[in-house]
């Protein structure tokens, strides 16, 4: 009776063990937080100084890597751009043939995300929590926020945000982002010439900001939150 009980518990006790080592395993984790598009991510990346895996978790969280997501309030592709911003990103970046259905394309969505999270990078001067903020609900809400003294700005202060729909987005991006960094570091998964200029937080690589793209110029989160651009 009593060896019985040992057996099994001895059983239980390897067996959770295994599924310890098993969560916690590179090669599993990476059937949950793949690097689709690494080229592509890399490059732009380093191009306008953002973390690799800052994207990778903003695409998981926007679109879960699907290239032809739409928003209820039209975003577009892996990064959720809206058409109207679309347009703007494309004359900032002097784009050609661009078309607003080129951002359901990898080729033309990821590298104008990219851009766009450095402009926030660089009208946020570098604050994470508030780009993320920004990406999703506005920037002209989030500096309104601000300067109202709503929300001090501060990632423990994320309970302040009147939107709870940006205060779980600011969450889930952020784990997202800490769990890429453990699986591909750990793994090695970027070279250290792929990480040269690159930070931790995304940063722009001159301090310029971008002119005003103007009124009604909007980018949509995946849950579909309005965000306008531009600064107030």
């Amino acid at each position: 009776m009593l060896y019985r009980l040992w057996k099994k518990v001895a059983g239980l006790a390897v067996l959770g063990l295994a599924l310890i080592l098993l969560i916690n395993s590179v090669w599993f984790l990476k059937l949950f937080y793949p690097f689709p598009h690494r080229e592509l991510i890399l490059k732009h990346s380093s191009e306008h100084g953002v973390d690799p895996y800052l994207v990778l978790a903003l695409i998981r969280t926007e679109s879960g890597f699907y290239p032809l997501a739409s928003s209820r309030v039209g975003a577009r592709g892996l990064m959720q751009i809206m058409p109207d911003t679309g347009n703007w990103i494309a004359g900032q970046m002097k784009m050609e043939g661009y078309s607003q259905e080129k951002l359901y394309q990898p080729a033309y969505n990821i590298p104008m995300g990219i851009w766009y999270l450095s402009y926030l990078d660089r009208t946020f001067d570098g604050n994470l929590v508030l780009v993320l903020a920004a990406y999703n609900a506005g920037e002209r809400t989030v500096k309104k926020w601000l300067a109202e003294k709503v929300w001090t700005g501060r990632q423990q202060d994320l309970g302040q945000i009147p939107y709870a729909e940006t205060r779980e987005y600011i969450d889930k991006v952020l784990f997202d982002y800490h769990i890429y960094k453990r699986i591909y570091k750990k793994a090695g998964g970027l070279s250290r010439a792929s990480l040269a200029g690159i930070i931790l937080a995304p940063e722009g690589n001159d301090g310029q900001k971008a002119e005003d793209p103007g009124a009604g110029q909007e980018f949509a989160g995946k849950q579909g939150a309005q965000v306008v651009l531009g600064p107030t």
